[in-house]
């Protein structure tokens, strides 16, 4: 799978496994509406030492049993460098949040492997920091890595973050490393996604990180930022008009789903 060429890619799924049967309707969902990988949290860094912290292992089994199910290639968050062997195995891309952007420990231990990277961009990072702390994982000789945008801490409160499409255009004039935007935490509003995704588009991002949940409602983590099913296949529906006015289109497999790299 190409990530960064003509082909827009969207990764989506829950927020965090919470369990078998809640993955198998996300991860149906969202094959059928046509996304390209699925997403889902096993270790969850949360701000309250209370809230539900991930599943662990046991979940990273089910995302890779629900994934292989469907044909799609799962990227999950590592959170710290004991995870890596785990993680590494299973994972098709290794997602680095945006707590963890300067983690430098972290870092230097994904540039040594030869493992797709999705760096998120910290919540009161700089541009330039976040290109910097993707420099870490480069310099250890890996070059899969690809950016996220997913929105920064501002004054404003209407919304959960600021999403910054110009840091998108910006970076995708400065690097050579595909650009994500993650419409979902940028907004904390499931009803703002789908414009902001469409934005994305139109603005040169190579593709989505979007939470998407069976039942919103009963979400054990960030529910209230998730799109239902339903919404996230209408979006997908109208994703390839907008990607044709900019050159571009939903990424098609030549075969079966499997990610060889990002460029």
């Amino acid at each position: 799978m190409e990530v960064g060429g003509p082909g827009f890619v969207v990764m989506a799924g829950p927020c965090a496994v919470e369990g078998a049967e809640q993955l198998e309707l996300a991860a149906r969902a969202v094959a059928q509406a046509g996304a390209h990988l699925l997403r889902g949290g096993v270790f969850k860094p949360r701000t309250s030492p209370y809230a539900f912290q991930g599943m662990g292992e046991p979940g990273l089994k089910l995302l890779v049993d629900a994934g292989r199910r469907h044909g799609l290639p799962i990227i999950s968050e590592v959170m710290e460098t004991e995870q890596l062997p785990l993680m590494a195995q299973h994972s098709d891309i290794l997602q680095v949040g945006a707590r963890n952007m300067q983690n430098f420990g972290l870092l230097r231990a994904l540039g040594k492997l030869r493992k797709p990277v999705l760096l998120k961009r910290g919540l009161s990072a700089t541009v330039q920091e976040w290109l910097n702390a993707a420099e870490y994982i480069l310099a250890g000789g890996n070059e899969q890595v690809m950016l996220c945008e997913r929105g920064i801490r501002t004054f404003e409160t209407a919304m959960r973050n600021t999403l910054d499409l110009a840091a998108v255009a910006w970076a995708k004039e400065r690097t050579h490393l595909p650009v994500i935007v993650d419409p979902s935490h940028a907004t904390g509003i499931p009803s703002l996604i789908a414009p902001m995704s469409l934005a994305a588009a139109a603005c040169g991002a190579d593709g989505l990180l979007i939470e998407v949940h069976p039942r919103p409602e009963q979400a054990l983590c960030d529910g209230q930022q998730a799109m239902s099913p339903g919404d996230f296949a209408t979006l997908m529906q109208r994703l390839p008009g907008v990607l044709a006015a900019v050159d571009r289109h939903l990424w098609t497999p030549a075969g079966p789903a499997q990610i060889a790299g990002a460029r």
